[in-house]
């Protein structure tokens, strides 16, 4: 891990450099002294912006969780048939857990053992809900296949996508950018999801 310079340091490089850290040793496997020598800086100086390692915690994973409520609030998500919606909501679920992937890692590795996990895993289950509503309207429109429940088949797509941080790195040699990975998820989990159409 690259030591950033005692005098480019900021709130936000702290925040980066706790993230890779937390996500290296785990967060129970942190102590403030791991992030004062991965940040180059003193602990008295990590002290003077943040109480302690928690309040980092809850920084890292309410920037992934706004991201993630956020497409909710987007005219994609709004507006049209359910299934456009959930589609759009799935494309950009792949977008912001590549473009806040440390983050987004870090959040779906909460385990519940500190207060911060616990508001964490409660505010994951609530988007999760939102989007087997979803789910459960496109269904109710004959777009989706009811024998497939709905809340099940919303663990199973956020089970793809979340797949996504061992393994997607967008700058690997030949790996796969955005849209392809994108594109693959929403057609893998929704032409399986779609209801069939009538017999020939």
């Amino acid at each position: 891990m690259t030591t950033p310079r005692r005098d480019t340091y900021t709130p936000e490089t702290l925040l980066s450099v706790a993230v890779a850290v937390f996500n290296e040793r785990g967060y129970d496997g942190t102590s403030m002294e791991h992030l004062s020598k991965a940040a180059g800086i003193s602990k008295s100086s990590i002290y003077h912006h943040i109480a302690g390692k928690e309040e980092l915690l809850r920084r890292a994973v309410s920037r992934a969780l706004d991201g993630l409520f956020a497409i909710l609030d987007e005219d994609g998500a709004t507006r049209g048939k359910a299934l456009a919606r959930v589609e759009y909501v799935t494309r950009r679920m792949v977008e912001v857990l590549t473009a806040e992937l440390p983050y987004v890692t870090l959040l779906l590795r909460v385990r519940g053992n500190t207060r911060t996990e616990r508001w964490a895993m409660e505010r994951r289950r609530e988007f999760d809900q939102r989007v087997a509503e979803l789910l459960g309207a496109a269904a109710s429109e004959g777009d989706l296949r009811t024998d497939v429940e709905a809340r099940l088949a919303t663990r199973l797509v956020f089970g793809m996508v979340n797949s996504l941080v061992e393994w997607y790195r967008p700058d690997a040699p030949g790996g796969y950018d955005l849209k392809q990975v994108a594109d693959a998820v929403v057609r893998l989990a929704f032409d399986g999801l779609r209801a069939p159409g009538p017999p020939a």
